[in-house]
């Protein structure tokens, strides 16, 4: 559903009157957030802010434990797989129940038709859901699960079996993911009768910790405790509020006023002094990211080998890391950190060289002045604090090669959409890892697969494609890493991409709250925490 149409929805629903902050109680926990989700209904979204903004609504078959990387039982307590890995049996958890709003209680707690709803609705594009309330669901295509799930079915109200084509060594941690939260298949029938499919994505019903209260785009999200949670211990405040602002700064002075306990993406060079005051905690961890630019091969001159390679020895990149990320960076030569297994540390960068890169734009008929679209994200980003900048000395780096590179830019919304769609002709964006295989990089970024959604390169190199599909398919980890190393070798040497930078996760929080945990898949979740008087 478009921006538009979702804002109208809201205003008709009288949801966007103006909230303010001092109502919050002492129960109450304030995160100043970057951004508005483009909606709720996150199995079609795949932005960090709308991971954020789903994620205390909703939980999983399985997830992550909190601040790692480990996967636990949550709406299914167990789990069996058959010899051949093919059949994965879930077993449901008991007395669970869904939220309510004021157009919708449940009647029944969740069950074995919620978990085929939710599957079945992104498997079967000729679903009544999905036909009422068309939608793309990009992780789920471009993870493959679309054409490798063959059946789910119910064994009985609480027991689910998967069937899959083909061995997915990482099937359990891909439905950690939060594309794969859980709907409630009776408040879609409901939205279905009522003639309101698109209900579910700014009137969300979910299981988790947090219900939805009201949201004002571009000012702020609120969130009440949800009464019923099945793990009532998980929730320690009773109002959560997202107060929206897309400046860092205004963001930590707001944390240092109180007026918010938790931030995000602080800019590198606030960190010193935020380390600095008494009231406040920064909690650090290694980065599971990854900054780039995208380079879309679908379009000329960007289809010649010889014009990636030069744009890429034409950067400057160790000038780039030292002024955009500080001391919080460090340079990046491959296609995923080095915090991943089955990195290949064997890969090195092309040098930086203005002159050799002249050189090739001049062999691949690339003229002087030829100019270019350059693509500047407008929000920050652990693996990006200041787009901006980092576009600006690009600009400069590929003037001195004969580049005229005119930058441009979008609301993140829609510049997540238009680079999907393939409008670039170089982007800048990055990653950070979602469930801790090599597969959510080589295959979610780089593969044909992903094209139309996270591979912004629009690159697809079949002997590439068929090494990360093959590795997909064994269960032997050292096996997987050699064909990935294979598979990044291929992917070096092609330059879909230029790797830039890594960068150490800062996370500045008011010294009051407890409990809070910094992600290694970069989530903000408030599951367990509480805030002292």
């Amino acid at each position: 559903m478009r921006q538009h149409h979702l804002v109208a929805s809201l205003l008709s629903l009288g949801l966007l009157a103006e909230i303010p902050l001092s109502q919050a109680n002492s129960k109450s926990l304030v995160f100043c957030s970057e951004g508005s989700p483009a909606g709720f209904d996150i199995a079609q979204f795949t932005g960090g802010t709308d991971n954020d903004a789903a994620h205390p609504l909703y939980n999983r078959l399985t997830e992550f434990e909190r601040g790692g990387t480990a996967v636990v039982p949550a709406l299914a307590t167990r789990w069996d797989i058959s010899e051949d890995g093919l059949t994965y049996t879930f077993h449901l958890r008991e007395g669970v129940r869904f939220h309510s709003n004021k157009d919708f209680t449940p009647s029944r707690d969740f069950n074995a038709d919620d978990v085929l709803f939710t599957f079945n609705r992104m498997l079967d594009r000729n679903h009544p859901f999905t036909k009422a309330y068309p939608t793309e669901f990009l992780y789920f295509g471009s993870m493959g699960l679309d054409k490798n799930i063959v059946s789910i079915a119910k064994q009985d109200p609480m027991t689910v079996v998967f069937t899959l084509r083909s061995v997915d060594a990482a099937f359990v941690q891909n439905i950690a993911m939060e594309f794969a939260s859980i709907l409630s298949a009776e408040y879609a029938e409901h939205l279905l009768k009522a003639g309101k499919p698109s209900d579910i994505n700014h009137k969300p019903i979910g299981t988790g910790p947090f219900a939805l209260q009201r949201y004002q785009k571009d000012s702020q999200i609120r969130y009440k405790a949800h009464e019923h949670y099945w793990e009532p211990e998980q929730v320690k405040i009773d109002q959560l509020i997202y107060a929206i602002n897309v400046d860092a700064s205004v963001r930590v002075q707001k944390l240092r006023k109180n007026e918010c306990q938790v931030t995000l993406n602080p800019r590198p060079a606030d960190l010193a002094a935020l380390k600095a005051d008494s009231n406040l905690k920064v909690l650090e961890a290694p980065g599971y990211n990854l900054g780039y630019i995208a380079y879309n091969v679908e379009r000329a001159p960007f289809d010649q080998l010889k014009v990636r390679q030069a744009l890429d020895m034409a950067v400057n990149k160790q000038a780039i890391v030292e002024s955009v990320f500080h001391e919080s960076g460090q340079l990046a030569v491959n296609a995923m950190p080095p915090t991943q297994w089955s990195y290949d540390e064997s890969i090195k960068d092309a040098p930086y060289n203005p002159d050799k890169a002249r050189q090739l734009l001049r062999e691949a008929g690339v003229k002087e002045g030829h100019e270019i679209t350059l693509w500047a994200m407008p929000v920050q980003r652990p693996y990006n604090p200041n787009a901006k900048l980092m576009a600006e000395m690009l600009q400069s780096d590929w003037a001195k090669v004969g580049i005229k590179a005119r930058i441009v830019s979008y609301e993140w919304g829609e510049y997540l959409k238009r680079t999907k769609n393939g409008e670039h002709d170089v982007a800048l964006l990055g990653w950070t890892g979602d469930n801790g295989d090599p597969d959510n990089w080589l295959g979610t970024l780089y593969s044909c697969d992903a094209i139309g959604s996270n591979n912004a390169a629009r690159w697809c190199d079949p002997t590439y494609d068929a090494l990360v599909k093959k590795a997909k398919t064994l269960t032997d980890r050292e096996q997987r890493s050699e064909l990935y190393r294979q598979a990044q070798q291929i992917l070096k040497a092609q330059v879909p991409i230029t790797p830039v930078a890594h960068s150490t996760v800062s996370q500045p929080i008011s010294a009051k709250v407890q409990g809070f945990m910094v992600s290694p898949f970069g989530r903000n979740s408030f599951s367990g925490v509480s805030v002292t008087e």
